[in-house]
């Protein structure tokens, strides 16, 4: 058979032949999403959102959240450790780097829970293996896809989902959201968005090569009704972006970009209920100081931001933030004035719902794993209480395993 196709042979044939050989990539991956339907399950929550932020390289969770107490603590790390007198305490023991303002500042409203030692068992100091666990939520491996591709999954069992009821900002699709019947588009940033429905000549030809309408209740007919409700999703969408006017200043970084985005998405879209956004630069090896000073103040400083955004448009109370790392550093520092690959660290929760407050042990310098923290707090538990109480999922059939939900949320 020849390959050589012409734009009439493709509209004559329509349906999933057309789409197949001419839709870009994203459309065929949110018109997967509208295909499956029926059957059992739960629907995901549609008031909530939940944004995932993954500070990628494995954060220093001990300069991040400082045991200021801590003699042993300054004796591993003579050049690295914070002095004591300008951390931003949050108890008498531990407090914030000092370039984390905003982040205390939401701290003291009561809207960050700081969970402390959270890892895995057995934990796994390469970042390409502990991404994959942390994104699968599978420590064993027996799991594939990702958590939150599992729980679009189990959530549309009970009916099709919005095309955009998940997002990535990322340039490569994470695992987290990889799934075996959900398709959760990923864009580079929303201007990728407008891009391709903004050409009114790009978007009538994909219009047109799905051809006349198959016959009732065919696959063809199924992707069809799919690829025009996703192009339908992505022109309101559109839409939506252009008319919004943010209220906040964001940092020129990549925190500040990202949440300026995400802002966009929560205030213009009530149809995307999960956001995933990944940062990277914290595998801070050599000449630590400065680079994760300045991480820790895009990350702070984004966060104080976009929660005052949210307040603006009336947004603060539906939306969870989720920031963890794929693992913290070793407690001393090395000869390069940086840290290597340690074990538990701390993670977040960030929101007007959030019971805010320090969650789990201090760091036990007198226990240690082999020169790192022990994790006391597995990370699943708090993937169990945003599945369970706050995207109105099931953790035990997303996670496959019963893990107790921690009391974070009001």
């Amino acid at each position: 058979m020849s390959n050589d196709f012409s734009r009439r042979d493709l509209l004559k044939g329509g349906g999933l032949l057309a789409v197949g050989l001419m839709a870009p990539p994203w459309l065929s991956a949110v018109a997967k999403a509208d295909i499956v339907r029926q059957s059992r399950g739960s629907k995901l929550n549609p008031d909530q959102v939940l944004v995932v932020c993954d500070l990628r390289g494995g954060n220093d969770g001990l300069n991040t959240v400082v045991p200021f107490t801590n003699q042993d603590y300054y004796k591993a790390r003579p050049t690295l450790g914070i002095p004591a007198d300008q951390v931003l305490k949050l108890d008498e023991a531990l407090g914030f780097h000092p370039v984390m303002t905003g982040l205390r500042d939401l701290y003291q409203k009561g809207q960050v829970a700081v969970v402390m030692g959270a890892g895995y068992p057995n934990p796994n100091l390469s970042h390409f293996k502990s991404m994959d666990i942390w994104q699968s939520a599978s420590p064993d491996g027996r799991m594939k896809n990702g958590w939150i591709g599992r729980a679009f999954d189990l959530a549309m069992q009970g009916g099709p989902l919005d095309p955009i009821a998940g997002m990535g900002l990322s340039t490569e699709k994470p695992r987290a959201l990889m799934a075996d019947r959900a398709s959760i588009p990923c864009f580079a940033g929303l201007s990728d968005i407008q891009n391709m429905v903004g050409d009114p000549d790009a978007e009538k030809m994909l219009r047109e090569i799905q051809g006349m309408d198959a016959m009732e209740g065919s696959a063809t007919r199924a992707i069809q009704q799919a690829n025009k409700s996703a192009l339908d999703a992505m022109a309101v969408l559109k839409s939506q972006l252009s008319k919004y006017n943010q209220t906040q200043q964001y940092g020129d970084d990549a925190f500040g970009r990202g949440f300026k985005q995400i802002a966009q998405l929560v205030a213009t879209s009530p149809q995307t209920r999960v956001i995933y956004f990944a940062a990277g630069g914290f595998d801070t090896h050599a000449r630590q100081a400065d680079a994760h000073s300045r991480l820790l103040k895009g990350f702070s400083d984004a966060m104080s931001s976009f929660m005052t955004e949210m307040e603006a448009c009336g947004k603060a109370d539906k939306v969870l933030v989720l920031a963890f790392s794929e693992f913290g550093r070793r407690t001393y520092e090395n000869g390069s004035a940086g840290t290597d690959h340690g074990k538990a660290a701390p993670m977040f929760l960030i929101g007007k719902k959030v019971k805010g407050g320090l969650y789990g042990p201090r760091p036990d310098f007198a226990n240690l794993d082999s020169g790192d923290l022990r994790f006391a707090i597995d990370f699943r538990q708090l993937y169990a209480t945003a599945l369970d109480s706050w995207m109105g999922s099931s953790s035990e059939v997303v996670l496959a395993e019963k893990f107790a939900p921690m009391n974070l949320l009001k």
